[in-house]
């Protein structure tokens, strides 16, 4: 029997490898927008990609990680508004996406 969780969106945050621990220790820090979140290793391309290390500049692409967050929209919008405030950065890119469906197996 599926189990279905209320959330009706998804938060993206695409980070730079480097703000990990930071945007993990500000998502651990507010559970009342973020009460469960994945990171996953990703890598950057193209015009917004940084490339920092000489290793990024050979290959072309940038160590990102991509942080993702379902939740209720509205709670998004507001853990949107306070990690912003609290770690502006013109290398984090975010897409808020609604969910058809969430929920667990059992």
């Amino acid at each position: 029997m599926l189990k279905q969780i209320s959330n009706d969106s998804l938060l993206t945050l695409a980070i730079p490898a480097g703000l990990e621990e930071d945007v993990v220790d500000f998502l651990l820090l507010h559970p009342e927008w973020a009460t469960g979140f994945s990171v996953i290793a990703a890598q950057g391309m193209g015009r917004g990609a940084v490339l920092r290390s000489a290793m990024e500049l050979v290959q072309g692409r940038s160590a990102r990680r991509l942080v993702l967050v379902a939740g209720v929209g509205a709670h998004l919008q507001l853990l949107l508004e306070a990690l912003s405030s609290e770690m502006p950065s013109p290398d984090v890119a975010y897409w808020l996406s609604p969910l058809t469906a969430c929920g667990r197996l059992a």
